[in-house]
């Protein structure tokens, strides 16, 4: 590896694991929150959704610039709005104080994914594509076992809003180290395998990107990644409150249920994505999602300590897979060109279901009394996802990139 790529690749790691633990932070301090702020599950929900809210919106955007202009400054710009919200998040008395605060969070966190795949995918070949991206993206679940292993420590010395202080001053101080790091974009080399997107060097821009969206396979791939997103983001966002609250497990022992998750995405992300770079990206994917919903099924099926984590570290191993993977699929079917687009536009997907399954979940909490719902919710759609991937290939839209010409001339 060239030393103009490994600041790329560890300044991508700083961002995402950054980006992650701020995200995954507000599941982990929610139990100690909620009697603080004397807000409801679903009032919670809100909270989390406009998080999610300011993430989904500019992601497109951020996405859009990371094609166009510099890095290095969009990055570090974003991720100082990222520090600055998660400090004040520190300082909420109100339910639309913290909204607001982390509404600013989410703004700032939408730089955390969609342009750190595109910056790194532009740099690394397609062969060793898949376990970079991983690479890159165990920022994710070592910023969550972080974030789980410290947050009690905090709150038993101080309480919850020193942990949310502490992560804006470290967000802000990775938003100074990044500006160092970061390079310009690595200059693609023409691939003769490439799409019907880079055949024709003097195609319009506004050409392109219709021709992207008018994609069966950009749109499949996006729904599906809506639907697990609001999947996943159902257990994340509430495992420790249910531990805490229906399990009786002491808040110490219920944000454990983060780390072994977190320690088992480690290992899910580099060996799923490192099969997927053999086997097909979409074929993985249906692996994990199975997995996720047999997981989520058994968290609130299986009884006793040992089954509720058993199911963690399961949901573990096959969720911290599925971010670099949807993310990889950008640049298998499309232009490295538009990748950074192309993540932006699907990470808006993802956003939809993030900030709707919190607040969705929490709502049906609150009501039945209980979380079980909720987590058959989960199941319920992470299984549409799974169907919906599956009729994908049935009809062959998911064709791999070296076949992908082809596949389109033969239909026309």
């Amino acid at each position: 590896m060239s030393k103009g790529r490994l600041p790329i690749i560890v300044a991508g790691f700083l961002i995402v694991l950054t980006g992650f633990t701020v995200r995954t932070s507000y599941g982990v301090l929610l139990p100690e929150m909620l009697p603080s702020l004397k807000v409801s599950k679903a009032e919670a929900g809100l909270i989390y959704g406009a998080f999610f809210l300011g993430y989904t919106i500019f992601s497109p955007l951020v996405g859009l610039l990371a094609d166009r202009i510099n890095v290095q400054v969009i990055l570090t710009l974003f991720l100082g709005i990222l520090g600055v919200g998660t400090l004040l998040m520190g300082y909420s008395s109100s339910l639309m104080g913290s909204i607001f605060f982390f509404l600013l969070a989410g703004i700032g966190s939408s730089a955390c994914w969609s342009p750190v795949v595109a910056l790194v995918g532009r740099w690394i070949n397609d062969n060793r594509k898949g376990m970079t991206l991983a690479f890159v993206d165990t920022g994710s679940p070592i910023g969550i076992a972080v974030s789980s292993f410290i947050m009690p420590l905090i709150v038993a010395k101080s309480s919850w809003r020193m942990g949310w202080k502490g992560l804006g001053i470290f967000a802000l101080l990775i938003a100074g180290m990044s500006f160092f790091l970061l390079r310009d974009n690595a200059v693609e080399k023409p691939n003769p395998q490439n799409l019907k997107f880079n055949i024709h060097s003097n195609i319009s821009t506004s050409t392109m990107y219709m021709s992207i969206l008018k994609d069966a396979t950009f749109w499949i791939i996006g729904v599906s990644y809506l639907l697990i997103g609001f999947s996943v983001f159902i257990p994340l966002t509430f495992i420790c409150t249910y531990a805490v609250q229906e399990l009786m497990l002491s808040y110490s022992v219920a944000t454990r249920l983060m780390t072994v998750m977190a320690v088992t995405s480690i290992t899910g992300k580099l060996i799923l994505s490192f099969l997927s770079d053999f086997h097909g990206r979409i074929q993985v994917i249906i692996i994990c999602e199975i997995l996720i919903s047999i997981a989520i099924l058994g968290m609130v099926h299986l009884h006793g300590i040992l089954a509720i984590f058993l199911c963690m570290a399961i949901f573990g191993f096959s969720q911290g897979a599925i971010w670099p993977l949807y993310a990889a699929c950008a640049s298998d079917y499309f232009s490295r060109n538009s990748t950074g687009l192309i993540v932006g536009f699907w990470t808006l997907f993802l956003g939809f279901g993030m900030i709707f399954s919190p607040i969705i979940a929490g709502w049906i909490a609150d009501v039945t009394g209980s979380f079980m719902w909720s987590f058959i919710l989960a199941t319920v759609t992470a299984v549409i996802s799974i169907f919906l991937l599956l009729v994908g290939k049935k009809i062959a839209f998911l064709t791999p990139r070296s076949n992908y010409r082809s596949t389109r001339e033969v239909r026309q």
